[in-house]
Parts: structure tokens; C-alpha cells; sequence
């Protein structure tokens, strides 16, 4: 898709003012409003252009990774531009958007103050990821240890006692990334890729709230990626859902992903290589379920299918088992874009769900909905993937697809401006905003008890 030649900021900017002037509710809708908002208020810090909107207005600079623009994917408040003309649900949505988006839903929680003192916690609208790119690919590559200290400065400076109340232990903010690439330690020479955001002491107190957390976080906690589903209503979302129960799943196993090509033992090699083999593991035992085809893999390498969902979707939805294996960092949007789809995900180490997305995903139910093969039986005990997959009944594979589908829900960010149907059900927003404010009032406490 071409970049457009004049992109719409002050647009942009307009429709983001808007929604934050409401009108004033009547006393009655006041009294509920008050006692529906007990522990739930949240203040959004007015942060100067330059942490946000100023930033988009760069979105076709040399210094990032999208093919040098992400233009394209700014238009919905960050869901990018619609799949075709008549879609209300799909979009070509970008995960490194979220920061905007985000942004926009805060505008219409429905618990928010203007006075940071009564407020429960205090969102920094920062575009974290988006700010990092001249640190992580531009002009300031060297200097990746300043990432972040120029938010502190200002919120130290300007109305400094919101942040002195609680040394910043009620705030938080969005990070669209992994914390890896956020987590180089300060004073590294040469500095190694990344910058040192999350390893800013000025910063130890705020949750972030990152596509991925690290092995022993501190203060960020994983949410899930943006998929490209965002059903504005509860019909077009019903009709979702309906097409995933009814889909026939003709295949047992799906990859969509790129590596594995090198030499080098890894478990993405091992499953292309199981994958072009299909028609010999056919042949090896008696399937317990039958297929008209064993394996099917997706070239994605390049980022070819990030805005593409029809590629990935339609063989998700003919696919029973997606396996998610780790890439560069252990998790991968392909995980929520199954579990959209009703294909039971299979991990092949724990990182990559488990012990990332407690809050939308509970720890102790993942036997209910997915599948566990250690990484280090496929690579080096010559496991079968397949194998284990044709293994089990049916009646438990049901089971797991049943689960996942009323898992759906949780993981999906609805639209801004949806119906309220749609918002009686708990989305991936809904479920990221509750664990927020329950780990900042349990912050709090542990600093008062002290």
C-alpha cells in the first residue's frame, strides 16, 4: 500500500481532543458513575505533543523498520486502514501502533478524573516504542541510554508533586515491544542493541505494560499483541466466533512463520523439515483423527503476512493445531491470531505464553486450551510434532477448542467507539486496565507498609 502523500494529523489530532469533552452528567448518573468507579479512577497526565502526537508526524523517516514508513498503519487511531471497502472488523493493523491505540481507548474509560490527587492511578499517554526508534536504528544509536530521561524531566518539572505523591509507583504506560529491546544495561561500551528504557532507575516504579515480558520483570507486565480483528458490535463479533465453531478443520497442524532455513539445529528447522515430510509421517502410524493433510507451513519471513490477516487467517481457520515456536524472542502475535481463529496453539517453551500473559491468559488453565512439546525433544530427541498431535482424541481436542473459543474475547481489542453490546464483554483493554490498577493499589500499599 502506498504511503499517503499528506498524512492527516491535525485530523488526528482533533478527533483525540474531541473525545476527551463529554457532557456533564446529571446528578444521579453521577452518584452510579462515583460508586461504578470505587478504586478505578484514572487520570490521564497531559504530556506535551512531543511524546506523542509529534511523533507520528515522523512515521515516514528514515530511522525505523517499517520499509522506512508506518504511515499506512496510523489511520482508525492505530488499527491501520480497513482489509477492503465493506470490512467493519478487519484491519491491517500494525502491533507497534498499540501505544496509539491504546491512547484512544483510554479516552472513553469510563473512570477517568481530571484531578491526579483523587485518581487511583495515572496513565503517561508516552509513545515508548515509537520514540525509540532513533535510538535503536537512527541518529541516536550511541546515545540509547537517554531513551526515556526526557518524559522524567518533564515530569519532574512540570506539576512535579503528581509524580512525587507516589514516586511514579501509580503510574504506567504502554511499551509496544519486547522488553528485551528495551533492557540494555546503562553504560554498556559498545553499547549493544536496544535502549536502556527499562533499566532507567528513574523509571523502576512505573508498570509498563510491553508485548513481552522479560524472565524476571519487575515493572512491566506482557498484554497481548494487536491482532487485525476489532469488531465495532456484538453482531459482527457473534458472527465471528460462529464462523470458528463451524469451520472444518482439514489439517492437523499449521506453521506461519519464517525461519529455519540454516544449518543450525533449532525447533523451527526441524519443523519445516517435519512439515516437507508430511506424506512420510502419514505413512508411519494409524492417525487417531483423519486429515486430508498433515502439515501446512506459511512463508512469513520478511514481515510479508504482519498486514495481511486473509493470508494467515483462512489456513488458520482449516488448521486444528498452530504451532508457535519461538523466533528471536519467545513470543509471537501468531499465538493471538490463533487463538482468534480456534487453533489450538502449541508452545514448545514456556516463555512464549505460560509465563508471559497471566492476566489474559491464567497460568494454571493452559492444559485446557493448548499444547506443550519441549523445543529441546523436537531438536535433539527427534520427536515428532505430528506424532504427539495425532495422538490425542478427539473428544480432548474438542475440549481444548471449546475452551479456546470462550477465550476469544480476552484477547481481542474491540474497537474504540463499539457498541454496548460488545462492551458487556471483557476485552484484551478491559482485562490490561483491571490488572493495571490491582498491581499499582498493591504497589502502594507495600510502600505505605514500609
Amino acid at each position: 500500500m502506498p504511503p499517503p502523500t499528506s498524512p492527516p494529523y491535525p485530523t488526528l489530532l482533533l478527533l483525540l481532543l474531541l473525545t476527551t469533552i463529554s457532557p456533564s452528567p446529571t446528578l444521579q448518573q453521577q452518584s452510579d458513575l462515583d460508586s461504578d468507579c470505587t478504586n478505578r479512577w484514572i487520570h490521564i497526565r497531559h504530556l506535551p505533543p512531543r511524546f506523542n502526537l509529534d511523533i507520528l508526524t515522523n512515521c515516514s523517516n528514515d530511522h525505523h523498520p517499517f520499509s522506512n514508513n508506518f504511515c499506512p498503519y496510523i489511520p482508525n487511531h492505530g488499527l491501520g486502514p480497513k482489509t477492503h471497502n465493506q470490512s467493519h472488523s478487519w484491519f491491517r493493523t500494525d502491533t507497534s501502533l498499540l501505544e496509539l491505540f491504546f491512547h484512544r481507548r483510554m479516552l472513553e474509560y469510563p473512570c477517568l478524573t481530571s484531578d491526579p490527587s483523587s485518581a487511583d492511578a495515572i496513565y503517561l499517554p508516552y509513545y515508548a516504542a515509537l520514540d525509540s526508534f532513533k535510538y535503536l536504528y537512527g541518529p541516536y544509536y550511541n546515545s540509547s541510554a537517554l531513551h526515556g530521561l526526557n518524559l522524567y524531566n518533564f515530569l519532574i518539572h512540570d506539576s512535579p508533586e503528581i509524580w512525587l505523591n507516589r514516586h511514579g509507583h501509580d503510574h504506567f504506560l504502554v511499551l509496544a515491544g519486547t522488553a528485551w529491546d528495551y533492557s540494555q544495561p546503562l553504560g554498556n561500551d559498545p553499547p549493544l542493541w536496544g535502549s536502556s528504557f527499562l533499566e532507567l532507575p528513574e523509571f523502576f516504579n512505573v508498570t509498563t505494560l510491553t508485548l513481552e515480558s522479560r524472565a524476571y520483570p519487575w515493572q512491566e507486565q506482557s498484554i497481548p499483541y494487536l491482532t487485525s480483528f476489532h469488531p465495532p458490535n456484538l453482531a459482527l463479533f457473534d458472527s465471528w466466533i460462529k464462523r470458528v465453531t463451524r469451520s472444518k478443520r482439514s489439517t492437523l497442524m499449521l506453521f506461519a512463520g519464517g525461519g529455519g532455513i540454516s544449518s543450525t539445529p533449532n525447533v523451527r528447522r526441524s519443523i519445516r523439515l517435519e512439515c516437507e515430510n508430511s506424506e512420510k509421517l502419514n505413512n508411519t502410524s494409524q492417525s487417531s483423527i483423519e486429515y486430508s493433510n498433515l502439515c501446512e507451513f506459511i512463508d512469513c519471513s520478511n514481515g510479508i503476512c504482519e498486514h495481511d490477516p486473509i493470508k494467515i487467517m483462512k489456513p488458520m481457520l482449516r488448521s486444528s493445531f498452530c504451532l508457535q515456536p519461538p523466533g528471536e524472542t519467545p513470543t509471537r502475535r501468531s499465538t493471538f491470531d490463533s487463538i482468534l481463529a480456534g487453533c489450538i496453539p502449541v508452545f514448545f517453551e514456556e516463555l512464549s505464553a505460560k509465563k508471559q500473559y497471566g492476566w489474559h491468559l491464567l497460568e494454571d488453565r493452559y492444559d485446557e486450551f493448548s499444547v506443550m512439546i519441549l523445543k529441546e525433544d523436537v531438536v535433539f530427541k527427534g520427536v515428532s510434532v505430528g506424532e504427539v498431535l495425532k495422538g490425542i482424541p478427539r473428544s480432548e481436542v474438542r475440549r481444548k477448542r471449546e475452551r479456546l473459543v470462550e477465550m476469544i474475547p480476552r484477547i481481542v481489542y474491540r474497537k474504540h467507539g463499539s457498541s454496548l453490546g460488545l462492551r458487556t464483554k471483557k476485552d484484551a483493554f478491559d482485562i490490561a486496565i483491571e490488572g493495571t490498577l490491582q498491581r499499582i493499589k498493591a504497589r502502594v500499599e507495600g510502600v505505605g507498609d514500609q
